[in-house]
């Protein structure tokens, strides 16, 4: 070391001390990082986050990384890119972009401003059209455009607001400007993952966000949920989240917004119109909806108005949208002013509409649809950035991209040249927009990135707009941010407002009507229903399957390789023989010799290719429970997601404890839901598939182990199917027989894994279900379950035969299928003409 070399600020000999002051070696760019020109007090803040962040890592900042990683995956923050069949991960970086409270007021003033220009021009669209006729805007902006709906022209949305949620994309220029990238009318992609970073980040790191004063964004979707409801005609309305389904690329956000905002997350089958109006398909009935947040694009919200190829909208829905009944956010055809070309119109639209220049400029915009701006396009065609007008996909750029003018080889300039003398009107010209950089954490230290934010504004009750205090960063790994979707490399992070608490930024409860006092979870519907019978279902069958691969492992003589069938049955063989018939081991060929019954546990226990095992059952859990997002709670969602122990094949003690996890797991799912979940529908539905599922398995476990005979051992393994070796002991004080254990198993109504007290759980659980008949006469899968009940008290377990075994299947297989036809969504649900069954 040089003796005479300076000594830096900060603990130590060589500089910063990393642990007190990561950024002390943050190396910012010449000009534009948003750290290297905050104001004192700013960057203060940054380094107290950054400080804090490398103490919860002890100095370590790519561990601060992996905990918030952890708990990211813990709350279920998934998102799908273009082409994906499974989720990923949402990717969000621990490290804040900080904006304080002076700049911020400045943003959110020209972010109104903007939102209150385009709900005019929105409106004059769709309504008396002033600004075409004018000329201030080109007609072809409107009609040319994909998201123009032809069919709202002239149809006024209840409230008077086209637009309720507006999300803005914006750029900080080297200099500390802000530009506009894009408006998003259409859908808020973005908002819910806005939220679930503010929440992934506080459990992360505690109090920090308190501690640097950063603004709340809980009073926002409060002002938004009371916003949608205010255009509602009923004074207690019923909201739906209207989503496109789980492969959407945003369903995870959709769920986690629905359950946050109290809202039901329902699919278009879900929906029917009726006399104007719109309900969902509940177990009670039809169910009014007075109003609904879409997340389909317009196109496919109504097949019988719009695109009728749709099968993710609602018949009617525009019908109910023109009967006034129907308050929808945003209003269909809103996305209409979201165009890039729109972007070219703008300053000259606040001019006329405000009297004003925009307080939030746009990245400069051509639209080549007008000779005088094509003619500068292709003059400067190497200095800007050329795309799709109305953001579809056109000749030389894919949809959803941007073209640079300079990194076109000859036959792409080639192609945009030709295509812009033959269709103009498809094309824009930007000024490419250089965007400042933001320390983030990168492969376990700070290093600058170029980065964009993502703001979001919602009307409150009082028409309003209310910026949220916050929003999300996108940051780029690659140094470049060329489109509006998160890209493979890209990670977000959470934006933070700070500046003095001013309780006035607070949002005020609105002066509502209180509704009436209920209570219960509100209405199910019927899909959600199957949902939930079937989670139950797959958990009870996972339950079952592991106790008999343990009970299959315990018996066995260990690792045998394929063997031929032995003279006689051993209780192992009926053991493996019932895990065939589940799909859950292996049938051998006609010519092999039967694999052992420790291989078939392993193949139970390890392969994904048979339908029937444990590695698809928790797959088929999974799946499902994706679908319900919006119902589980988040401990219940990380014990659905919890991964098995490893397991090897060659030892049985490992066999046995990750059939012991399993039991474990299964149970610990059934007590979290049951804890979380109020007695409603939604909880009876779960505990049904789960009573069904163990009824019909422990009847086919008899049939398999006790076919008309069976050793002390074969009943034994029987009763640990049931948890009752030691009540079994403790009541007859003598080996098994037969009949003893079938009446524990199959009729003694006390037994809680049997089947006699299943068959009354599911007749208490179809009693307490709403009854659709005006007759008073029991619906029918009530009456199935009390001739069940009936059928099984009436037996003796001395008389019990194969016929009568099978014939307790088959009605409980007939009570099963007609719980589905009762209650859940079919493909043609018939229409119900009782008026009391619309409310």
């Amino acid at each position: 070391m040089n003796e005479n070399s300076p000594v830096s600020h900060g603990d130590t000999l060589f500089g910063p001390d990393p642990g007190n002051d990561p950024l002390g070696w943050y190396r910012a760019p010449d000009r534009g990082d948003i750290f290297a020109t905050a104001s004192g007090e700013m960057a203060n803040r940054w380094r107290q986050v950054a400080s804090t962040l490398g103490q919860l890592g002890g100095g370590d900042l790519a561990k601060t990384q992996s905990y918030l990683n952890r708990n990211v995956e813990d709350l279920g923050l998934a998102f799908r890119l273009t082409g994906d069949e499974r989720e990923r991960p949402w990717p969000l970086g621990p490290m804040p972009v900080l904006i304080g409270a002076a700049e911020w007021d400045m943003l959110e003033a020209g972010l109104i401003q903007r939102a209150e220009l385009l709900e005019h021009v929105v409106a004059d669209i769709y309504g008396e059209q002033k600004l075409v006729n004018k000329g201030h805007l080109p007609a072809a902006l409107a009609s040319g455009s994909p998201n123009f709906a032809r069919r709202m022209v002239g149809l006024r949305p209840p409230g008077g607001y086209h637009l309720r949620v507006y999300t803005v994309d914006l750029a900080r220029g080297p200099m500390g400007e802000w530009r506009v990238l894009s408006d998003r009318t259409r859908l808020p992609t973005g908002i819910g993952y806005a939220l679930e970073n503010r929440l992934a980040l506080i459990r992360s790191t505690g109090s920090l966000l308190a501690g640097i004063g950063a603004r709340r964004i809980t009073e926002f979707f409060e002002a938004l949920r009371f916003g949608i409801a205010a255009d509602c005609t009923r004074a207690d309305p019923r909201i739906g989240l209207l989503t496109p389904g789980r492969f959407n690329q945003s369903y995870p956000e959709q769920a986690h917004l629905a359950r946050h905002m109290g809202f039901s997350l329902v699919e278009g089958r879900d929906l029917t119109v009726r006399d104007g109006k719109l309900y969902v398909r509940t177990v009670a009935g039809l169910k009014r909806i007075d109003g609904l947040w879409r997340w389909i694009n317009t196109s496919d919200i109504d097949p019988m108005a719009f695109d009728q190829h749709s099968q993710i909208g609602v018949a009617g829905l525009v019908d109910a949208c023109r009967s006034g009944q129907l308050s929808v956010a945003n209003w269909p055809g809103a996305g209409v002013v979201e165009s890039r070309a729109m972007s070219a119109f703008l300053p000259r639209l606040a001019q006329v509409v405000t009297g004003g220049p925009l307080m939030l400029p746009n990245a400069a915009t051509w639209w080549c649809g007008q000779k005088a701006e094509r003619d500068i396009a292709l003059s400067r065609f190497d200095e800007l950035v050329f795309a799709s007008s109305f953001r579809g996909g056109v000749p030389g750029i894919p949809e959803g991209s941007t073209r640079i003018g300079a990194d076109m080889d000859p036959d792409a300039r080639e192609q945009i040249m030709q295509s812009l003398a033959r269709r103009p009107m498809d094309y824009v010209a930007q000024e490419l927009v250089a965007t400042s950089t933001t320390p983030s954490i990168v492969n376990g230290r700070f290093e600058p990135r170029r980065f964009t934010l993502r703001c979001f504004l919602a009307r409150g009750p009082n028409g309003q707009w209310m910026v949220m205090p916050g929003g999300f960063a996108r940051i780029s790994k690659q140094g470049h941010l060329r489109t509006a979707l998160m890209e493979r490399d890209d990670f977000s992070a959470d934006l933070c407002v700070v500046g003095e608490m001013d309780s006035n930024r607070t949002v005020r409860t609105p002066d509502l009507d209180p509704p009436s006092v209920r209570r219960g979870g509100g209405q199910l519907p019927s899909q959600a229903a199957d949902n939930l019978f079937w989670l139950g279902r797959y958990g009870e069958r996972l339950h079952q399957t592991a106790r008999i691969v343990r009970i299959l492992v315990e018996n066995s003589d260990g690792p045998a390789g394929r063997m031929a069938v032995p003279e006689s049955v051993t209780t192992a063989d009926r053991l493996a023989a019932l895990l065939r018939q589940w799909s859950a081991a292996p049938l051998a060929a006609a010519d092999e010799d039967h694999p052992s019954p420790h291989d078939m546990a392993i193949a139970a226990l390890t392969d994904g290719s048979l339908s029937g095992s444990i590695p698809s059952l928790i797959e088929k859990a999974r799946q499902i429970a994706l679908l319900l997002r919006d119902r589980l709670s988040r401990d219940s969602w990380r014990a659905v997601h919890r991964n098995l122990p490893a397991v090897d094949a060659m030892d049985s003690d490992s066999l046995i404890d990750a059939c012991d996890a399993v039991v474990a797991q299964t149970a610990a799912i059934t007590q979290l839901v049951s804890d979380n979940m109020g007695r409603t529908a939604a909880w009876r539905f779960y505990d049904m598939g789960m009573a069904t599922e163990r009824a019909s398995m422990m009847l086919q476990a008899v049939q398999a182990i006790v076919p008309g005979s069976a050793s002390a051992e074969d009943l034994t393994a029987l009763l640990d199917l049931i948890d009752g070796t030691a009540l079994y002991r403790s009541r007859y004080l003598t080996i098994p027989f037969i009949a003893p254990v079938l009446d524990m198993v199959l009729l003694d109504p006390a037994e809680p894994r049997g089947l006699a007290y299943q068959a009354r759980r599911l007749a208490d659980h179809l009693a307490a279900l709403p009854d659709l008949r005006q007759d008073g006469l029991p619906e029918e899968p009530f009456r199935l379950a009390q001739m069940l009940n009936a059928k099984i008290a009436g037996l003796d377990a001395r008389q019990l035969d194969g016929p009568t075994l099978q014939g307790l299947r088959d009605d409980l297989g007939a009570l099963a299928a007609t719980i589905g036809r009762r209650y859940f969504l079919q493909p043609d649900a018939p229409s119900r003409e009782s008026g009391a069954l619309l409310a």
